[in-house]
């Protein structure tokens, strides 16, 4: 799945595997994902990993709640996308974790589309928000747990 939207980087003193099971433990996003109120895993795929997975955000304005399906099919990371909703036209993300002589970059994309109005520059604003903010929060509990 190609994403388009915000992409942002960030190195993290941890090794590759370490930073990816962390970003898959969704249940524990509410310790360390700013926003995140809730994640409740639905199934999982055959290998135990979060298939599809309900969400909770505060979403400034109102609270969000959404359903995402998980897509394992990358050699360094994974993506989801939103089932739509009363909240959400369309959400993509994905997650990369490239490996570093002294740890690991993330890189991680994100794409919203809420259902509600919301200016495009203010739509722009809060992705890249949401993106800095979890990747700050995913780099300090990847380092504090490695």
């Amino acid at each position: 799945m190609a994403v388009e939207g915000t992409v942002q980087r960030v190195e993290v003193s941890a090794e590759p595997q370490h930073v990816y099971e962390v970003a898959l433990d969704l249940e524990a996003y509410p310790e360390w994902a700013g926003g995140v109120r809730s994640v409740s895993i639905v199934d999982e795929d055959e290998h135990g990993r979060p298939h599809t997975a309900d969400f909770v955000v505060d979403g400034m304005v109102k609270e969000i709640s959404y359903t995402l399906v998980y897509d394992y099919d990358y050699d360094n990371g994974f993506a989801w996308e939103a089932v739509p909703n009363s909240d959400i036209r369309s959400l993509q993300g994905r997650y990369e974790f490239n490996e570093l002589d002294s740890g690991c970059e993330v890189v991680y994309a994100l794409k919203v589309d809420p259902a509600f109005t919301v200016p495009g520059f203010l739509r722009k604003q809060a992705e890249k928000q949401i993106v800095g903010t979890a990747l700050r929060g995913l780099k300090k509990r990847a380092e504090a747990t490695d």
